[in-house]
C-alpha cells in the first residue's frame, strides 16, 4: 500500500488544508464501507473536511464514491423518464406524499428513496408507515417491480444503496459535522443517484423550521446541489422555498398523510400546493414530457381534477402493502385519543406562526424523535393550524392539539400558544417559492 492511502496521511493532508486526489478520497469511503478504518478515523477525516471544506472536484470524487460504494439501481428496462425530488426538511413538509402520484399520472416516473425525520424535522418515511400495514423496506426487485407496475415507488434506502452514507452519516450526527456543504452533498446525491434516475429536483428550504435558516447559506447548498448533480451528467434544478411557518396546517404523521389526500382531491392549502406545483412543474420540464411551466401546471391539475393522482396514491399503498381504504377513509389512520383545540386569547389577526417552536410542540406530543432509535407515534401532532395574515375571533381554535399522554399535551399546548401570535394587524410572511436555481 502506497503511504498516502494510510488513514492518517489522508487525514493529515485535509487537517493542513490539502487537496484529496480521487484514489485518497476512494480509500476513505472504501474503509467506512469495510470497516478497514476506525470509527475515529474516519470522524477525525469528517472533522477535517467540515473545518477545511472541499473543492468542487474532491466534493464530485465523494459522491462517485460513496454512490458507487454499492449497488446503483438499473431502471434502463423502465421505458419512461424517471424524476425524483428531495427536499432538505421543514415542518408540516408532506410535499412527496401527494407529489409522487400527480407527476407518476403525468406519465413521468417517480423512484423515490426517502428518510426519517430526526429532530424537529418530519420524515416522508414515518408518514407512509402510519398507513396500517404500508412497506417501505421494499428489496430492489420489489422496488423495480413497483415501479413498472405502478410508476412509483417510496421506500427507504436498501442496504446495497450507497452503504458508505448510513454507516458516515451516524458518525456525523454524533461529531458535529452535519452542516458541512459539501459532506451534505455527497450524503443527498449518492443516494439520490445511486436509486436509478434521470433527472432530479431539490427543495432546498430556509427559514427559521428549516435545515440551514440562513437564505444565502441555503442558496450556497442549492447551488453546490446542482453543480455536482449536474457534473455527473445528472440534470437538475432547486427550488429555494421559505419555511418560516409550517407547510399546510397539519404537523405530525397522520395527520399529515390526511392532508395530502386533501391535496390529492383538489382540497389541499394553498400554500403546499404552492410549492408542490412549483417542484411538479420543473420536474415535468427536466423530463422533457413538456415544453413549457404552463403546459406543466395544467397537466398537473388535470391529474387531480381527473382523479387520476389519486389512482396513484391508491395503486402505490396498496402496492406496498398498506390499507387502501384509508384513501377513502382517512379515519382508518391512527387517531389519538385526545383532541383538544387551543383557543385564541383574542380577536385580532394571525401575525406569526412559528415554524420550530410548532415543530417542537409535535416532537414533545411524540410526532418526531430526538435520537434517531426513538419510537414516534403515528397519530400525534398538530392539526388544523391558522396561517399567517388570517383574521380571527376571540376564542376561535387556532389549532387542534392531537394527544396520546396528557402531561405531553400540557406542556405541547403551552409551546404551541407562544408560536402563535396574534395582533391588531395581519403578518407578513416572505415569498414561499423563491428562487430557481440550475
Amino acid at each position: 500500500m502506497s503511504p498516502t492511502v494510510f488513514p492518517q496521511h489522508i487525514i493529515a493532508r485535509k487537517r493542513d488544508g490539502g487537496v484529496l486526489t480521487t484514489a485518497e478520497i476512494q480509500a476513505f469511503v472504501r474503509g467506512a464501507t469495510d470497516g478497514s478504518w476506525a470509527d475515529y478515523q474516519l470522524s477525525a477525516l469528517l472533522m477535517a473536511i467540515f473545518l477545511r471544506g472541499m473543492t468542487p472536484a474532491e466534493t464530485a470524487a465523494l459522491t462517485e464514491a460513496m454512490m458507487r460504494s454499492g449497488v446503483v439501481a438499473d431502471l434502463s428496462a423502465l421505458r419512461r423518464p424517471k424524476a425524483d425530488k428531495h427536499s432538505t426538511g421543514g415542518v408540516g413538509d408532506k410535499v412527496s406524499l401527494h407529489l409522487a402520484p400527480m407527476v407518476a399520472a403525468c406519465g413521468v416516473a417517480v423512484p423515490m428513496i426517502s428518510g426519517r425525520g430526526l429532530g424537529h424535522t418530519g420524515g416522508t418515511l414515518d408518514k407512509l408507515e402510519s398507513i396500517p400495514g404500508f412497506r417501505v423496506n421494499l428489496t430492489l426487485p420489489e422496488y423495480r417491480a413497483q415501479l413498472e407496475r405502478d410508476g412509483l415507488a417510496l421506500i427507504g434506502q436498501t442496504a446495497e444503496l450507497a452503504p458508505a452514507d448510513k454507516k458516515l452519516y451516524a458518525l456525523r450526527d454524533v461529531t458535529a459535522t452535519v452542516e458541512c456543504i459539501p459532506l451534505i452533498c455527497a450524503s443527498i446525491l449518492s443516494k439520490k443517484l445511486a436509486e436509478g434516475i434521470d433527472v432530479l429536483v431539490l427543495d432546498v428550504k430556509f427559514g427559521r423550521g428549516a435545515f440551514m435558516a440562513d437564505k444565502a447559506r441555503a442558496r450556497e447548498l442549492a447551488r453546490a446541489l446542482v453543480a455536482v448533480a449536474t457534473a455527473m451528467g445528472k440534470p437538475t434544478r432547486a427550488v429555494l422555498t421559505a419555511m418560516e411557518e409550517p407547510l399546510g396546517r397539519a404537523v405530525g404523521n397522520a395527520l399529515e398523510v390526511a392532508e395530502s389526500l386533501d391535496c390529492l382531491r383538489g382540497r389541499g392549502p394553498a400554500d403546499t400546493m404552492e410549492v408542490t406545483y412549483a417542484l411538479g412543474e420543473q420536474m415535468l420540464l427536466l423530463a422533457g414530457t413538456v415544453k413549457t411551466q404552463a403546459e406543466a401546471r395544467r397537466q398537473l391539475e388535470a391529474s387531480i381534477t381527473q382523479g387520476t393522482a389519486l389512482g396513484k396514491f391508491r395503486a402505490l399503498v396498496a402496492g406496498q402493502g398498506g390499507d387502501p381504504r384509508i384513501v377513502d377513509d382517512p379515519s382508518r389512520l391512527p387517531q389519538a385519543r385526545l383532541q383538544v383545540p387551543l383557543a385564541a386569547p383574542r380577536a385580532g389577526f394571525v401575525q406569526g406562526v412559528d415554524a420550530m417552536d410548532v415543530a417542537l410542540a409535535a416532537l414533545r406530543l411524540g410526532a418526531g424523535r430526538a435520537k434517531a432509535a426513538a419510537a414516534i407515534d403515528p397519530a400525534v401532532g398538530v392539526g388544523g393550524l391558522v396561517k399567517v395574515g388570517e383574521k380571527i375571533a376571540a376564542g376561535a381554535p387556532l389549532a387542534v392539539i392531537h394527544a396520546n399522554d396528557a402531561g405531553a399535551l400540557a406542556e405541547a399546548t403551552a409551546m404551541l400558544a407562544r408560536a402563535i401570535v396574534i395582533g391588531d394587524t395581519p403578518g407578513m410572511t416572505p415569498p414561499l417559492v423563491d428562487e430557481l436555481i440550475g
